[in-house]
């Protein structure tokens, strides 16, 4: 029996619900463990990677934003265990690894991944690649640094040498996988090394892996319009929008209305006791903490945009002179409102954090409550930088900056 739209939530509602989900309403009782940090990737389903470090490189930011001060190494250490594996997911991301057979038919089915995966290259450069594969076979786990260049070009990060395409092709084919990381340096070794239990008898069918993941996307955002369900696991959109359809008329999803948005969204039966609590007002987000711009909150742009009224854009792309925020902007949530963004470069050997730029967004109301807030999410993010000074430049409006550095103190 298909299910009925019986819930309404309005906006301020739906975000409450979608913070709790991601763990980002509060702050743990207790301090962060090891385990945690597991907990927290399989909470969201996909932990992005990116390698910009002016602070703490984003996947390691987005747990701290969750969790609190914790030891960073604990995500290293656990990728070496084999409780979470690297590929292609929103984009390359940690991922827990009971969820290797949702993600191996990406590897055997090459054009699921568009330019990720070049038949063309492989066919171009087959000498390369078995090459590499036979060294990694017979030599154990490498880096791309293992590898001399045999192009006889100089190199740079526009254009990777051959033997580093050969492993990154390797890795998306599902031959190689990620066995640990050494200062962010990959180490890649033979799947059968890596996870040794696999045998691809054990694949589920592609209508099971889709279904898994239109159910994961939904409970990981706690509530979900159609559009936003194919983009968390970059699943084929059209595909995941009649799907969730399928699985609220199955009654596997809650259909849910929210206050100002035409389409209907959905919620995971696990989130459902989330939805009362909020309708209810007992559902009140108290965290405020600073985001990674690959945070799950918010590397859906129009999402944030819709849900949250926050236009966002990394502008560590844009040429300098048209920036309008900085280099690496890192969004502020206050409660259930994203009030502002900031641009921060962490001087580990100085002990500074300095923050370059702090805009609130327009009609954010700036009280002194606003203000401690974010100078204690400052200062616990300084503190877990270990940059216990924080350096503070300027602000928007002007005053805003006089009374955090009043805060900081």
């Amino acid at each position: 029996m298909g299910s009925t739209m019986t819930r309404e939530l309005s906006q301020s509602q739906a975000r409450a619900v979608m913070l709790a989900a991601q763990g980002l309403d509060r702050r743990p009782a207790r301090a962060a463990r090891k385990s945690d940090v597991l907990q927290a990737i399989r909470r969201m389903g996909a932990l992005q990677i990116d390698t910009i470090h002016v602070v703490a490189r984003s996947p390691y930011l987005v747990l701290w934003s969750r969790l609190g001060d914790y030891e960073p190494r604990w995500l290293d250490e656990l990728l070496a265990e084999g409780r979470i594996f690297e590929y292609w997911s929103h984009e390359a991301c940690f991922l827990p690894t009971e969820d290797y057979p949702l993600y191996r038919r990406r590897m055997i089915d090459p054009g699921a991944l568009g330019w990720k995966y070049s038949h063309e290259w492989i066919a171009k450069h087959r000498q390369e690649v078995e090459r590499v594969l036979t060294h990694v076979r017979e030599n154990g786990a490498a880096r791309s640094a293992d590898f001399k260049r045999t192009d006889g070009k100089a190199g740079g990060w526009w254009e990777w040498k051959p033997e580093k395409r050969a492993l990154e092709t390797l890795f998306t084919a599902g031959e190689l996988m990620i066995a640990r990381r050494h200062n962010f340096q990959r180490i890649y070794d033979l799947r059968e090394r890596v996870l040794p239990a696999w045998d691809d008898a054990r694949l589920p069918p592609r209508e099971e892996t889709d279904r898994a993941l239109a159910l994961k996307a939904v409970r990981a955002l706690g509530v979900a319009k159609a559009r936003w369900v194919g983009d968390y696991f970059r699943t084929d959109k059209n595909v995941m929008r009649s799907l969730v359809e399928t699985l609220a008329e199955e009654g596997d999803l809650l259909r849910v209305a929210i206050e100002g948005l035409a389409e209907e969204a959905y919620v995971h039966p696990s989130n459902s006791k989330l939805t009362e609590l909020a309708q209810a007002g007992k559902l009140k987000p108290e965290l405020t903490t600073l985001l990674s711009p690959f945070d799950p909150l918010v590397w859906d742009r129009a999402r944030a945009r819709e849900l949250f009224g926050f236009d966002y854009r990394l502008e560590c792309y844009t040429p300098a002179p048209k920036r309008i925020y900085g280099y690496f902007t890192l969004p502020v949530l206050h409660r259930d409102r994203l009030v502002g963004r900031l641009d921060a470069k962490a001087h580990r050997k100085d002990g500074v954090l300095e923050v370059k730029s702090l805009h609130f967004e327009p009609g954010v109301t700036l009280d002194d409550e606003v203000f401690n807030a974010v100078a204690r999410a400052l200062r616990e993010f300084a503190a877990w930088h270990k940059t216990p000074e924080v350096l503070l430049k300027n602000s928007s409006p002007r005053r805003a900056a006089s009374l955090i550095r009043r805060a900081l103190r």
